[in-house]
């Protein structure tokens, strides 16, 4: 994982590419509440997901390969992690 916040002098050429926010199309669940409490997720080109506040949609973005998603959706979806939630 790697948190970036566009701009960033330490971004790489290649991560300033997958962060774009051009062309990038952000979801969110349509469970999230109405006051905007929730998270947003885009995949880029590069198959990398981020991850990002939808408060904060300029603020930093989580960026995870995609097999860090697989494993993270998988344990969810497993209830592996409804104990943070009680």
């Amino acid at each position: 994982m790697v948190a970036l916040r566009e701009g960033d002098a330490a971004m790489s050429k290649a991560d300033e590419s997958s962060t774009e926010a051009s062309g990038v199309r952000w979801r969110k669940s349509r469970h999230s509440n109405p006051h905007g409490e929730c998270l947003e997720l885009a995949g880029f080109s590069d198959g990398q997901v981020g991850v990002r506040n939808s408060r904060h949609p300029d603020g930093e973005v989580l960026v995870f390969t995609r097999a860090e998603m697989v494993a993270f959706l998988r344990g969810a979806k497993d209830g592996e992690f409804d104990h943070l939630l009680e």
